[in-house]
């Protein structure tokens, strides 16, 4: 159907390598370049899905318990990079390391859902929802901390919020139009080739021909927002001081973003995932499993911000998972759904070099269900601490309902 009703699905929008663009997305060329101007900073969230396992992430290796729990796959002393004496991170993560020690990378510990749900889809769409509890919420708070920001709707792009894979995530679906990328390069409208070609020139004479002024006009941009982006060559991009990204399909996701956030496009928000955090068997120490997901995890985004330079400086990047895992290793060595768990915060503006949120303790009474690392900050808080800092946004109780975030329960990291 040759009506922009056929491309709106869940009040989002997927571009995938060769989708559509709907002109009601797109202003113009200065409208974008104006926007990327006023907005200033940037917010990238990246997902961790799976369940990553914080104990093993930033290890609490005082902690006595911590090693009778985890006879096998615990981190020695002498193996984790230390960060402030009390916690260490995975040896894996040596990349971020220097970015700790410089003051842009944060570190949050015990931090998650109160909801106590152990099931990835439940507890990834309340986290992505940012209602825990709540199965009702349509849309995404990312989203919904775009629709609080402080902006001129005229400045507004088609590329203001963007997401790297085939479809719009849970976190940005929502009233405001999000797109989905999964080929920087191929990125344009009606396809390749020739029939790609066919398909581009009907949507052309579409709005042409429409008696809708509006229409008309902002489906001409539309094209002219596809050659823009295609004027920065995407596909012969070339990574700033040296950078050269692992071949990895998150190092990618993250290599376009740079492409994107560079290209003056209006990006404001980009998220991205990466899968494989379920260590239920052979999950490993300094080596093995873990291990090889920590490296692939911080090479990239190390990449990624060391490609973006002086860029870097407007840029919060926040990282989380659904929940921990169990304190105690299991039978396979491996660790089954837990709880607490640990997010990162990385950016020029943040307050780095520090591992914030009241820490708990490991020991057996000190144990959520006598089995998990308990809470202590509700990952709601750090979204929004980071929303607020990156992108102005104020209104939190519309970001999060019920969630009480106040900046009076900010962790001040940023």
């Amino acid at each position: 159907m040759n009506s922009r009703r056929a491309f709106v699905k869940n009040g989002a929008l997927a571009l995938v390598g060769t989708a559509t663009v709907p002109s009601f997305l797109v202003r113009s060329v200065m409208a974008q370049q104006q926007a990327a101007h006023a907005s200033g900073k940037k917010l990238v969230v990246l997902f961790q899905r799976g369940a990553a396992d914080g104990l093993n992430i930033v290890v609490p290796y005082r902690e006595k318990n911590y090693y009778t729990m985890r006879p096998t796959i615990a981190l020695q002393p002498n193996e984790v990079l230390d960060l402030d004496g009390q916690f260490g991170l995975h040896p894996a993560m040596a990349p971020l390391l220097p970015l700790f020690k410089q003051g842009h990378l944060a570190a949050i510990h015990a931090v998650g859902s109160p909801d106590t749900t152990r099931s990835h889809f439940d507890a990834q769409d309340y986290m992505e929802s940012g209602t825990p509890g709540i199965k009702s919420t349509q849309d995404g708070w990312l989203n919904r901390a775009l629709q609080a920001e402080r902006i001129d709707p005229k400045l507004a792009t088609a590329f203001r919020a963007v997401a790297l894979g085939t479809q719009v995530p849970r976190t940005l679906q929502g009233r405001l139009p999000a797109v989905a990328v999964a080929n920087v390069a191929n990125f344009t409208v009606g396809g390749q080739g020739a029939q790609g070609a066919a398909v581009s020139s009907a949507f052309q004479a579409m709005y042409a021909g429409t008696n809708d002024k509006i229409l008309s006009g902002e489906g001409q941009e539309t094209f002219e927002a596809v050659k823009m982006l295609k004027a920065t060559d995407p596909a012969h991009y070339k990574p700033a001081n040296g950078v050269t990204y692992p071949n990895t399909t998150f190092a990618n996701s993250l290599k376009q973003i740079a492409q994107l956030l560079k290209a003056n496009l209006g990006v404001e928000a980009a998220f991205a995932d990466i899968g494989d955090w379920d260590t239920h068997q052979a999950q490993g120490a300094a080596q093995g499993r873990l291990a090889n997901r920590l490296k692939e995890f911080s090479e990239g985004i190390a990449a990624f911000w060391n490609d973006m330079g002086q860029d870097s400086e407007h840029i919060t990047l926040v990282t989380m998972s659904e929940f921990g895992r169990t304190a105690r290793q299991n039978g396979t060595g491996g660790t089954d759904h837990g709880h607490g768990n640990v997010m990162f915060v990385l950016g020029g503006g943040i307050r780095g070099g520090k591992v914030y949120g009241q820490w708990p303790g490991l020991d057996d009474a000190q144990l959520n269900e006598g089995r998990d690392l308990a809470i202590t900050t509700d990952f709601r808080q750090v979204l929004g601490e980071a929303a607020f800092h990156a992108l102005g946004t104020r209104d939190l109780s519309a970001v999060f309902p019920g969630g009480n975030v106040t900046p009076a329960q900010f962790l001040r990291f940023a």
